[in-house]
């Protein structure tokens, strides 16, 4: 199973909608059934909790320590979203 993390500053608003729009990507892949999803606040956020971070742009000088971050311009671009949440899962082989 492959974990998928996504995080703002406080793990409420952004990083929950980031992580419902995960999901519902990763269904439309067929891949739901082997990925976690979960949302977590920066600061308590740690490399072992997820295989690959989502992280918006705005936050990539405090995400670094987490590892594979995929960086968002823009946390509601379904599009960018979706392209990068495809390119982690060829990157982990589930696709």
């Amino acid at each position: 199973m492959v974990r998928f993390g996504a995080a703002c500053g406080s793990g409420l608003g952004s990083s929950f909608m980031v992580e419902m729009n995960i999901q519902s990507i990763l269904r439309e892949l067929g891949v739901s059934d082997k990925v976690t999803v979960q949302h977590y606040d920066l600061s308590s956020a740690s490399p072992s909790d997820a295989d690959v971070w989502f992280v918006g742009k705005d936050l990539e000088y405090s995400a670094g320590h987490l590892g594979d971050v995929r960086f968002l311009k823009s946390i509601i671009d379904m599009n960018e979203l979706r392209e990068k949440v495809t390119q982690a899962c060829k990157d982990k082989g589930l696709i």
